[in-house]
């Protein structure tokens, strides 16, 4: 498309040129074929110019699009890890809500469960205690869980601050060529 542009510039040029040249009274047709060449050099430097600028312009839009989506992805994945950490420390702080209860039971603070007529007092007991190991277990298990998505968590907060630095820094390189092609005045 530039090299038929060029050629229309130049068509226009010469036939502008034929013209002016047999125009009567003109004494000076030798001196604007020159003036004229040097012009379509001049167009054709611009678009040139303006050929290598637009591509430029075109490869920051895109990578910064391409940024703009890493740092969309990222942030999605850092609201899933969060999400999934608030749950875990819902659940451990449930665990550890029941823990108190059933130590509370043992210990005498809190009242034991009411015997029915197939258990007595040493089986409740026996069965709570028991309880109270399964659930310690369980404590320990969900407390390792939010240790590892909490140290997930800061791994993807680091990915995404240095996406967001990324991203800034080719918006600032996007501005840098916009100034770079703005009209001088």
């Amino acid at each position: 498309m530039t090299g038929r542009f060029i050629g229309t510039v130049a068509a226009v040029a010469l036939v502008g040129s034929m013209a002016t040249a047999q125009t009567p009274g003109s004494s000076n047709s030798g001196d604007i074929m020159p003036a004229l060449l040097q012009e379509v050099r001049g167009l054709r430097a611009a678009i040139e110019q303006m050929t290598a600028s637009a591509s430029r312009v075109q490869l920051a839009l895109g990578r910064l699009q391409l940024q703009e989506q890493r740092l969309t992805a990222g942030n999605g994945r850092l609201a899933e890890c969060r999400n999934q950490l608030a749950a875990a420390q819902r659940h451990a702080a449930e665990l550890q809500e029941r823990i108190t209860g059933l130590e509370g039971m043992l210990s005498g603070e809190h009242e034991l469960p009411r015997p029915d007529a197939r258990t007595n007092p040493d089986e409740i007991r026996k069965m709570l205690t028991q309880e109270l190991a399964g659930t310690q277990r369980e404590m320990n298990a969900a407390n390792a869980e939010v240790v590892r998505l909490t140290n997930q968590e800061n791994i993807l907060a680091n990915d995404v601050s240095t996406e967001q630095a990324r991203w800034s820094d080719l918006n600032q390189h996007l501005e840098d060529l916009e100034r770079s092609l703005r009209p001088v005045k």
